[in-house]
């Protein structure tokens, strides 16, 4: 695990907020909690959720909630415990006072919301078509959500830092002005020192993965810790974006069935595809060896990494997936977790690899999967716990989710997180 060390940089003019420019490599000491001081900030579109029974051409009832990854994240820290601010815009509208409403009974502080009565809130629409497929179906042009602003974000820090921010790929897709905040964001987090998490989270529904690759690789220097699914890494990575091998995904969407289209892709262009010189497989190989002399010298002794061994990447996709991991290490950022679906995830870091096997349940429900993972992974960070600590809670929750209907419904408590242990039959007096 890299050690996090270094000071805030100095405060950037506005041109400089406008595009930030990558400073040193990230490696920002976790602020610590104080009162008025969130753990957590993040922002970006909530919308009010129907689900259908069935195919909604055939009509049938529907259930009414909310959802949005960034707000589904927050809901699961809450639920743990943890001082979570979330900020958006809502339309003037029974639908955004139901979003308000569900978030403040979650325990999510919302003061940084605003309400736009010039638009109306995002309406989302979930198809149940297979036992395992689901159809999304947006209806967010123009809403409400998509017109955040800047001004929100310059609030939330001048009032206090969070210790982490968290943002993800959604946002910036919805919007120039969505997309100029979450920049601003990150200038900010940069200055005030506090640690950047980055959930990918790529919608192909919102954005070409060209346009998503640009932003996306702006971001990095930004990012201490990255998370994706392995078909969305490619979109981080110099070059990477476009051509058949592009991700796909719904809202909520963890990439249970990552393809490896991607990546193959990127297999195929060696170093043209932004790898190197010495192209994937050389470039693995060197930093498996640079791994295992730092091991021998005392390196990585808690036991929590180990070293990747060198491996061949041409033809196997989980070497492939780890030689994108160490460019993005080399890029800057702290540490790469990569989400896996129903395998689990995988921890990358300058100490190694650690891979976390999924939580063996009955599947009920994939969406919001992602970030019930991305919640845990979180909260573990906040509580001091090691890459192992935070991946087992990560798939922990990850796991509640699964086993419930719902984008965040099924997030457990702290209390709770146990339970997922228990035989079956278990009935808890």
């Amino acid at each position: 695990m890299r050690t996090m060390t270094g000071q805030p940089a100095a405060a950037g003019s506005e041109d400089q907020r406008a595009a930030p420019r990558a400073g040193p490599a990230p490696g920002r000491l976790l602020l610590p909690g104080q009162p008025g001081r969130p753990d957590v900030f993040t922002f970006g579109e909530t919308m009010v959720a129907l689900r259908g029974s069935g195919p909604l051409k055939l009509g049938g009832t529907m259930n009414v909630s909310i959802a949005g990854a960034e707000s589904n994240v927050a809901i699961g820290l809450a639920r743990l415990g943890h001082a979570v601010r979330w900020a958006g815009a809502v339309g003037e509208d029974e639908a955004g006072q139901l979003v308000l409403r569900t978030l403040r009974a979650e325990g999510v502080g919302v003061s940084g919301a605003s309400t736009d009565p010039g638009a109306p809130t995002g309406l989302l629409l979930f198809e149940p078509r297979l036992p395992e497929v689901t159809r999304v179906h947006y209806y967010r042009a123009g809403s409400a959500g998509s017109r955040i602003g800047a001004d929100v974000i310059q609030r939330a820090f001048s009032a206090a830092p969070p210790r982490v921010l968290h943002l993800t790929g959604i946002t910036p897709s919805l919007s120039p002005s969505a997309r100029a905040a979450a920049r601003l964001a990150l200038q900010l987090a940069r200055e005030s020192g506090s640690l950047v998490c980055l959930d990918v989270n790529f919608r192909a529904r919102l954005w070409t993965a060209e346009a998503a690759a640009e932003v996306l690789r702006e971001w990095i220097p930004f990012v201490d810790v990255l998370i994706a699914s392995d078909d969305e890494l490619p979109l981080c990575l110099p070059g990477g974006g476009g051509g058949d091998g592009s991700p796909n995904g719904g809202e909520g969407s963890q990439g249970v069935k990552g393809t490896t289209g991607a990546n193959e892709g990127l297999r195929a262009e060696g170093a043209g595809a932004g790898m190197g010189a010495e192209g994937a497989d050389g470039r693995l190989a060197r930093w498996a060896s640079e791994q295992e002399e730092a091991t021998a010298a005392g390196a990585g002794a808690s036991g929590d990494a180990v070293p990747l061994p060198p491996q061949e990447v041409a033809g196997d996709p989980a070497a492939a997936v780890a030689a994108q991991a160490c460019l993005l290490l080399d890029q800057g950022v702290g540490e790469v977790v990569v989400k896996l679906g129903a395998e689990g995830a995988t921890a990358f870091t300058h100490g190694g690899s650690l891979h976390q096997p999924a939580k063996p349940v009955r599947a009920v429900d994939a969406v919001g999967a992602g970030d019930a993972f991305v919640a845990g992974y979180l909260s573990a960070l906040l509580d001091g716990e090691g890459p192992a600590g935070r991946l087992e809670r990560a798939v922990t929750t990850g796991a509640f989710a699964v086993a419930s209907p719902g984008d965040w419904e099924g997030a457990p408590t702290r209390a709770e997180l146990g339970m997922l242990g228990a035989p079956p039959g278990t009935v808890v007096r």
